[in-house]
């Protein structure tokens, strides 16, 4: 009896890991395991490819349901707040950081898989595996700093988006807040996990938003180029805390506990495979490796275009003083043409409602597994009230920051630290997880990983230690 590996489907038949998956957890596909790996039966898939093609065009999975965690945890990389900090990057400074995009790349690649590594082999959030190899204190500590860093900034997403709709329909800001804070909410809550999901997955079809605009401003490509190529670094502080910034606003700790948890949840109830976990494993990282890449390309794709639009409408006609995505929004509309204006103001309100519950998610799954809460998009809100608590109070507290005066964007700035100083710490933890062959046995990070993920920590050590000092300098000032 021939035997097919999940390697030779994606060959010989083009059926993709995830959809090969969804085929023998459908009972579609007969599965053996052979030497601690597992196979496909040749009779199974030669019966399944010879039914009609209406009866196989059944058991098809769409585009969307074949994006994983990463691809979201990319797109939600690029929220309202980020946008505004990239925005802000190119109006200050034009090209002169675009190079980033290119080589934060590897580093955020590397963390994010170690994270979705850490989740697929541990069976458990970040949060859990991190307690379990260094106490529940030290987590409790980190978490709550995750927490305060997250709610912050939901407050200061929800004003941008907000302040979008308020450009688009001239609807009132306070109202356009709690009508957006309820919808997200109310998904979180009352559908399903795999509904929701569903649902974050056609929101990342928001980020094509910049991807138009850059292209319909019709910049200078092989100028773009040489900017990306060669990087330019400028020794002051506005550009090191501009730097620093950038660095703090694409590798965040909620996407690390986000990804590792929903990599947990995609095997919550696929119990068919319960008795033949071992087995697929391997498989599974792979298919994880190419949807993380997938979704950190995407990610930096879009802060690459942001940066593009930004510095040909605004840096080149002088406009440098952008405090906000809305403010970059509102400058791009007489400068760059009404539908411009309007595609990238739309995208802010699309990558807010992806990346809001995002948040709110990570610190839920963050504080559930520290406190040994029940926890998870899968289950009920009877029974995960602490879960849900989690992010419905800090939505809640987030859109409240917009009613009582407080300034997001000054408070981004105060997040900023605090992820600049949670992430550096955690990335030293996940590193020795994910490099501990006592946790992860055969399944440890590669040497590739390794090297970039020291990196990464490096980087994001001195960034922290910068930006403490820039704070210190500014409240001198």
């Amino acid at each position: 009896m021939k035997l097919y590996s999940f390697q030779q489907l994606e060959k010989e038949f083009r059926i993709p890991f995830r959809y090969a998956k969804y085929l023998m957890l459908h009972n579609r596909l007969e599965s053996v395991i052979k030497d601690g790996a597992i196979y496909v039966t040749e009779k199974s898939i030669r019966d399944f490819m010879q039914q009609p093609r209406s009866v196989r065009k059944r058991a098809r999975i769409s585009f969307l349901k074949k994006l994983g965690p990463g691809v979201i945890t990319g797109a939600a990389d690029d929220d309202p707040s980020g946008i505004g900090t990239y925005s802000t990057v190119g109006a200050l400074f034009g090209l002169g950081l675009a190079w980033l995009a290119l080589y934060l790349l590897p580093l955020m690649t590397a963390v994010q898989e170690t994270c979705a590594r850490i989740g697929i082999v541990t069976g458990k959030g970040l949060a859990g595996a991190l307690k379990m190899k260094f106490g529940g204190r030290t987590m409790l500590v980190l978490v709550i700093l995750l927490l305060t860093a997250n709610t912050i900034n939901i407050g200061a997403d929800i004003g941008a988006m907000a302040a979008s709709a308020n450009l688009i329909s001239g609807i009132n800001f306070f109202l356009a807040a709690v009508l957006f804070t309820v919808v997200m909410i109310s998904l979180e809550v009352f559908v399903s996990y795999h509904r929701y999901s569903y649902v974050l997955r056609w929101l990342v079809l928001s980020l094509v938003a910049y991807l138009v605009t850059a292209i319909v401003i019709r910049p200078d490509w092989l100028q773009i180029a040489r900017s990306i190529l060669v990087p330019k670094i400028m020794l002051n502080l506005n550009f090191m805390t501009a730097v620093v910034a950038i660095v703090g606003t694409t590798i965040s700790p909620y996407l690390f506990f986000w990804q590792a948890s929903e990599e947990v949840e995609e095997e919550r109830d696929k119990h068919v495979l319960e008795d033949r976990r071992a087995a697929i494993i391997s498989a599974e990282i792979k298919a994880m490796r190419w949807d993380t890449l997938r979704g950190m390309s995407v990610a930096n794709l879009v802060f690459l275009f942001i940066v593009i639009t930004t510095a040909f409408v605004l840096h080149d006609k002088g406009i440098t003083n952008i405090a906000s995505a809305s403010d970059a929004a509102a400058a791009l509309t007489p400068l760059a043409g009404n539908f411009s204006g309007l595609i990238f103001t739309l995208g802010i309100v699309g990558t807010g409602l992806l990346a809001i519950p995002v948040m709110a998610a990570a610190s839920a799954y963050a504080i559930s597994e520290v406190l040994k809460l029940p926890e998870g998009l899968s289950l009920k809100f009877r029974r995960a009230h602490g879960f849900y608590g989690v992010i419905i109070i800090s939505t809640l507290v987030g859109m409240l920051m917009n009613f009582i005066g407080i300034n997001p964007i000054t408070a981004l700035y105060y997040t900023a630290v605090i992820n600049g100083f949670v992430a550096s710490i955690l990335l030293v933890f996940i590193f020795n997880i994910g490099n501990s062959r006592a946790i992860m046995r055969v399944h440890t990070n590669p040497l590739w990983v390794k090297i970039f993920g020291s990196i990464a920590t490096i980087f994001m050590v001195l960034s922290s230690l910068i930006l403490i000092v820039t704070l210190v300098i500014s409240l001198r000032g």
